[in-house]
């Protein structure tokens, strides 16, 4: 498990008085970045490799600001070219966010997907989440 703790910002906090949901999202890609460096390590955006191509997330209790929250990460499914993650987000011992990531490993100077190195695979699985 990739785990990174956040700390709630003023600014993300909405008029009814906790975190807006749009801020989750951006939460969850932070809580990313070992899993970036694992394709990219040295983050060069011109060799990029994780794209996006679908995220669920399920809003499960309120998140407030004052309080760290810790983003947690799994590998769920390693695919040929493709991976999918399954998240949380905790707060105060309490499970407020879970989510599912799929990305793809692209080579963007060619607009194609590519097979993940066994080095990477094996760093993976590492990680992986066991109901």
């Amino acid at each position: 498990m990739f785990q990174t703790i956040i700390e709630p910002r003023v600014s993300e906090t909405d008029g009814v008085g906790h975190i807006n949901n749009t801020t989750i999202p951006i939460w969850l890609e932070g809580g990313r970045n070992q899993l970036f460096s694992l394709f990219n390590p040295e983050l060069s955006f011109q060799n990029w490799k994780m794209i996006i191509l679908k995220t669920t997330i399920e809003y499960k209790a309120q998140i407030y600001y004052g309080q760290n929250v810790e983003i947690r990460c799994w590998i769920k499914r390693i695919g040929n070219s493709s991976l999918e993650l399954y998240e949380e987000i905790w707060q105060k011992e309490k499970l407020t966010v879970q989510a599912n990531t799929i990305y793809v490993n692209l080579n963007v100077q060619e607009n194609k997907s590519e097979v993940i190195s066994d080095d990477i695979r094996r760093e993976l699985e590492k990680h992986m989440y066991k109901n």
